[in-house]
Protein backbone atom coordinates (compact mmCIF):
# COMPACT_ATOMS: atom_id res chain seq x y z
CA UNK A 1 0.00 0.00 0.00
CA UNK A 2 1.36 3.39 -0.98
CA UNK A 3 1.43 6.37 1.36
CA UNK A 4 -1.32 7.95 -0.76
CA UNK A 5 -3.58 4.92 -0.45
CA UNK A 6 -2.90 4.65 3.28
CA UNK A 7 -5.26 7.58 3.86
CA UNK A 8 -8.06 6.04 1.81
CA UNK A 9 -10.89 4.14 3.44
CA UNK A 10 -10.83 0.46 2.39
CA UNK A 11 -13.53 -0.91 0.13
CA UNK A 12 -15.49 -3.29 2.35
CA UNK A 13 -16.83 -6.56 0.96
CA UNK A 14 -19.69 -7.25 3.37
CA UNK A 15 -21.66 -10.46 3.78
CA UNK A 16 -25.33 -9.48 3.94
CA UNK A 17 -26.38 -12.74 5.53
CA UNK A 18 -29.13 -15.04 4.20
CA UNK A 19 -31.95 -12.51 4.07
CA UNK A 20 -33.27 -11.64 7.52
CA UNK A 21 -31.97 -8.09 8.19
CA UNK A 22 -31.38 -9.04 11.83
CA UNK A 23 -28.80 -11.60 10.70
CA UNK A 24 -26.50 -8.92 9.31
CA UNK A 25 -23.47 -8.56 11.60
CA UNK A 26 -23.13 -5.47 13.78
CA UNK A 27 -20.03 -4.49 11.82
CA UNK A 28 -21.87 -4.87 8.55
CA UNK A 29 -24.72 -2.72 9.84
CA UNK A 30 -22.32 0.00 10.95
CA UNK A 31 -20.53 0.00 7.60
CA UNK A 32 -23.79 0.24 5.65
CA UNK A 33 -25.08 3.07 7.82
CA UNK A 34 -21.90 5.09 7.29
CA UNK A 35 -21.28 4.27 3.62
CA UNK A 36 -21.23 6.82 0.82
CA UNK A 37 -21.59 4.21 -1.94
CA UNK A 38 -23.16 0.73 -1.77
CA UNK A 39 -23.02 -1.70 -4.67
CA UNK A 40 -25.27 -4.65 -3.80
CA UNK A 41 -26.21 -7.97 -5.36
CA UNK A 42 -29.80 -6.98 -6.00
CA UNK A 43 -31.19 -10.34 -7.04
CA UNK A 44 -30.29 -11.90 -3.68
CA UNK A 45 -29.78 -9.19 -1.06
CA UNK A 46 -32.87 -8.24 0.93
CA UNK A 47 -33.60 -4.58 0.03
CA UNK A 48 -34.72 -4.00 3.63
CA UNK A 49 -31.02 -3.89 4.52
CA UNK A 50 -30.75 -0.61 2.61
CA UNK A 51 -33.70 1.13 4.24
CA UNK A 52 -32.77 4.50 5.70
CA UNK A 53 -29.10 4.53 4.72
CA UNK A 54 -27.64 7.71 3.26
CA UNK A 55 -25.44 6.05 0.64
CA UNK A 56 -25.82 6.16 -3.12
CA UNK A 57 -26.93 2.60 -3.96
CA UNK A 58 -26.40 0.60 -7.16
CA UNK A 59 -27.86 -2.81 -7.97
CA UNK A 60 -25.14 -4.95 -9.54
CA UNK A 61 -27.56 -7.53 -11.00
CA UNK A 62 -27.21 -6.03 -14.48
CA UNK A 63 -23.53 -5.04 -14.24
CA UNK A 64 -20.44 -6.89 -15.37
CA UNK A 65 -17.16 -6.88 -13.44
CA UNK A 66 -15.74 -3.84 -15.24
CA UNK A 67 -18.90 -1.82 -14.59
CA UNK A 68 -18.84 -2.71 -10.89
CA UNK A 69 -15.21 -1.65 -10.57
CA UNK A 70 -15.95 1.55 -12.50
CA UNK A 71 -18.34 2.48 -9.71
CA UNK A 72 -16.20 1.49 -6.73
CA UNK A 73 -12.68 2.54 -7.72
CA UNK A 74 -13.33 6.25 -8.46
CA UNK A 75 -15.42 6.52 -5.28
CA UNK A 76 -12.64 4.97 -3.22
CA UNK A 77 -10.01 7.27 -4.76
CA UNK A 78 -12.27 10.24 -4.02
CA UNK A 79 -12.12 9.34 -0.33
CA UNK A 80 -15.65 7.92 -0.13
CA UNK A 81 -16.65 4.98 2.04
CA UNK A 82 -17.55 2.09 -0.28
CA UNK A 83 -19.42 -1.11 0.58
CA UNK A 84 -19.76 -4.03 -1.83
CA UNK A 85 -22.70 -5.96 -0.38
CA UNK A 86 -22.85 -9.66 -1.18
CA UNK A 87 -25.41 -12.24 -0.15
CA UNK A 88 -24.70 -14.73 2.65
CA UNK A 89 -21.00 -14.97 3.36
CA UNK A 90 -18.88 -13.56 0.52
CA UNK A 91 -16.40 -16.44 0.82
CA UNK A 92 -19.03 -18.82 -0.63
CA UNK A 93 -19.88 -18.26 -4.32
CA UNK A 94 -19.45 -14.54 -3.76
CA UNK A 95 -17.28 -13.86 -6.84
CA UNK A 96 -15.13 -11.54 -4.74
CA UNK A 97 -11.81 -13.09 -5.75
CA UNK A 98 -11.69 -11.34 -9.13
CA UNK A 99 -12.78 -8.07 -7.54
CA UNK A 100 -10.01 -8.25 -4.94
CA UNK A 101 -7.45 -9.13 -7.62
CA UNK A 102 -8.55 -6.05 -9.59
CA UNK A 103 -8.13 -3.87 -6.50
CA UNK A 104 -4.69 -5.40 -5.88
CA UNK A 105 -3.66 -4.32 -9.38
CA UNK A 106 -4.96 -0.83 -8.65
CA UNK A 107 -3.11 -0.83 -5.31
CA UNK A 108 -6.31 0.02 -3.44
CA UNK A 109 -7.14 -1.14 0.09
CA UNK A 110 -10.03 -3.49 0.91
CA UNK A 111 -11.34 -5.67 3.71
CA UNK A 112 -13.79 -8.59 3.91
CA UNK A 113 -16.53 -8.74 6.53
CA UNK A 114 -18.04 -12.23 6.94
CA UNK A 115 -21.77 -12.92 7.00
CA UNK A 116 -24.14 -15.74 7.91
CA UNK A 117 -24.20 -18.30 5.10
CA UNK A 118 -27.52 -19.56 3.76
CA UNK A 119 -26.23 -23.06 4.54
CA UNK A 120 -26.35 -22.32 8.24
CA UNK A 121 -29.57 -20.34 8.00
CA UNK A 122 -31.12 -23.40 6.35
CA UNK A 123 -29.86 -25.65 9.14
CA UNK A 124 -31.36 -23.25 11.68
CA UNK A 125 -34.72 -23.25 9.89
CA UNK A 126 -34.64 -27.05 9.84
CA UNK A 127 -33.66 -27.14 13.54
CA UNK A 128 -30.85 -29.52 12.69
CA UNK A 129 -27.23 -29.88 13.77
CA UNK A 130 -25.22 -30.77 10.69
CA UNK A 131 -22.62 -32.75 12.65
CA UNK A 132 -23.97 -35.75 14.56
CA UNK A 133 -21.78 -37.89 16.84
CA UNK A 134 -20.89 -41.28 15.38
CA UNK A 135 -22.84 -40.52 12.20
CA UNK A 136 -21.21 -37.55 10.46
CA UNK A 137 -18.56 -35.08 11.53
CA UNK A 138 -18.08 -33.52 8.12
CA UNK A 139 -20.11 -30.93 6.22
CA UNK A 140 -19.57 -30.52 2.48
CA UNK A 141 -20.52 -27.19 0.89
CA UNK A 142 -20.77 -27.59 -2.87
CA UNK A 143 -22.91 -27.17 -5.99
CA UNK A 144 -24.04 -29.14 -9.01
CA UNK A 145 -22.31 -28.50 -12.32
CA UNK A 146 -24.39 -26.26 -14.57
CA UNK A 147 -23.53 -23.24 -16.71
CA UNK A 148 -20.50 -22.89 -14.44
CA UNK A 149 -18.57 -26.18 -14.50
CA UNK A 150 -17.33 -28.07 -11.45
CA UNK A 151 -13.95 -29.87 -11.41
CA UNK A 152 -14.51 -33.56 -12.18
CA UNK A 153 -12.86 -34.58 -8.92
CA UNK A 154 -15.60 -32.60 -7.09
CA UNK A 155 -18.60 -34.08 -8.91
CA UNK A 156 -21.56 -34.72 -6.61
CA UNK A 157 -21.35 -38.44 -7.30
CA UNK A 158 -17.80 -38.48 -5.92
CA UNK A 159 -18.51 -36.29 -2.92
CA UNK A 160 -21.58 -38.37 -2.07
CA UNK A 161 -19.35 -41.40 -1.53
CA UNK A 162 -18.21 -39.83 1.74
CA UNK A 163 -21.72 -40.10 3.17
CA UNK A 164 -21.42 -36.84 5.11
CA UNK A 165 -23.85 -33.95 5.53
CA UNK A 166 -23.99 -31.95 2.34
CA UNK A 167 -25.27 -28.43 1.66
CA UNK A 168 -25.76 -27.96 -2.06
CA UNK A 169 -25.92 -24.38 -3.34
CA UNK A 170 -27.27 -23.04 -6.64
CA UNK A 171 -28.65 -26.38 -7.80
CA UNK A 172 -32.37 -26.69 -7.02
CA UNK A 173 -33.23 -26.00 -10.65
CA UNK A 174 -31.41 -29.24 -11.52
CA UNK A 175 -33.01 -31.34 -8.79
CA UNK A 176 -33.36 -34.52 -10.83
CA UNK A 177 -29.69 -34.43 -11.79
CA UNK A 178 -28.71 -33.75 -8.17
CA UNK A 179 -30.69 -36.76 -6.98
CA UNK A 180 -29.25 -39.00 -9.69
CA UNK A 181 -25.68 -38.03 -8.80
CA UNK A 182 -26.24 -38.47 -5.06
CA UNK A 183 -27.70 -41.93 -5.59
CA UNK A 184 -24.88 -42.86 -7.96
CA UNK A 185 -22.39 -41.79 -5.30
CA UNK A 186 -23.76 -44.04 -2.59
CA UNK A 187 -26.60 -42.34 -0.74
CA UNK A 188 -29.55 -44.74 -0.51
CA UNK A 189 -33.03 -43.79 -1.79
CA UNK A 190 -34.46 -43.30 1.70
CA UNK A 191 -31.77 -40.76 2.65
CA UNK A 192 -33.43 -37.68 4.17
CA UNK A 193 -33.33 -34.47 2.12
CA UNK A 194 -34.61 -30.96 2.77
CA UNK A 195 -34.88 -28.00 0.43
CA UNK A 196 -35.08 -24.58 2.07
CA UNK A 197 -36.15 -21.78 -0.23
CA UNK A 198 -35.12 -18.25 0.84
CA UNK A 199 -33.92 -19.30 4.28
CA UNK A 200 -34.71 -16.68 6.96
CA UNK A 201 -36.86 -14.52 4.61
CA UNK A 202 -40.52 -13.88 5.51
CA UNK A 203 -41.61 -16.06 2.56
CA UNK A 204 -39.27 -18.95 3.40
CA UNK A 205 -40.52 -22.39 2.35
CA UNK A 206 -39.28 -25.83 3.37
CA UNK A 207 -39.84 -29.05 1.43
CA UNK A 208 -38.71 -32.30 3.02
CA UNK A 209 -38.57 -35.85 1.77
CA UNK A 210 -36.11 -38.51 0.71
CA UNK A 211 -33.97 -38.95 -2.37
CA UNK A 212 -36.76 -41.17 -3.69
CA UNK A 213 -39.35 -38.39 -3.78
CA UNK A 214 -37.71 -34.99 -3.22
CA UNK A 215 -37.46 -34.07 -6.92
CA UNK A 216 -41.20 -34.53 -7.40
CA UNK A 217 -41.96 -32.60 -4.20
CA UNK A 218 -39.75 -29.68 -5.25
CA UNK A 219 -41.33 -29.60 -8.70
CA UNK A 220 -44.82 -29.62 -7.19
CA UNK A 221 -43.83 -26.71 -4.93
CA UNK A 222 -42.55 -24.74 -7.91
CA UNK A 223 -39.15 -24.08 -6.32
CA UNK A 224 -36.61 -23.28 -9.04
CA UNK A 225 -33.99 -20.99 -7.46
CA UNK A 226 -32.74 -19.31 -4.27
CA UNK A 227 -32.86 -22.54 -2.30
CA UNK A 228 -30.46 -24.67 -0.29
CA UNK A 229 -30.47 -28.47 -0.60
CA UNK A 230 -29.46 -30.25 2.61
CA UNK A 231 -28.90 -34.00 2.54
CA UNK A 232 -27.34 -36.63 4.74
CA UNK A 233 -27.53 -38.54 8.00
CA UNK A 234 -27.87 -35.40 10.14
CA UNK A 235 -31.48 -35.10 8.94
CA UNK A 236 -32.41 -38.56 10.21
CA UNK A 237 -35.16 -38.09 12.82
CA UNK A 238 -34.76 -41.66 14.03
CA UNK A 239 -31.21 -41.10 15.25
CA UNK A 240 -30.75 -40.96 19.03
CA UNK A 241 -27.02 -40.22 18.89
CA UNK A 242 -25.88 -37.97 21.74
CA UNK A 243 -22.75 -35.86 22.02
CA UNK A 244 -20.26 -36.86 24.71
CA UNK A 245 -19.55 -33.19 25.43
CA UNK A 246 -21.99 -32.97 28.34
CA UNK A 247 -21.92 -36.58 29.51
CA UNK A 248 -21.45 -37.00 33.27
CA UNK A 249 -18.59 -39.48 32.85
CA UNK A 250 -16.71 -37.42 30.26
CA UNK A 251 -13.80 -35.31 31.49
CA UNK A 252 -13.09 -31.91 29.93
CA UNK A 253 -10.29 -29.44 29.75
CA UNK A 254 -13.01 -26.84 29.16
CA UNK A 255 -16.70 -26.90 28.34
Amino acid sequence: MTATNAVLSPIFFVGAGPGDPDLLTLKGRRLLDNADLVVYAGSLVNPALLNGIRAECHDSAGLDLAAIMALMIPACRAGKKVVRLHTGDPAMYGAIREQMQWLDRENLPYEVVPGVSSAFAAAASLRRELTVPEQTQTVILTRQAGRTPVPEREALSKLAAIGASMCIFLSVGMMEEVVADLLAGGYVPDTAVAVVEKASWPDERIVQGTLADIAARVQAAGIRKTAMIVVGPALDDASEAVSRLYAEDFSHGCR
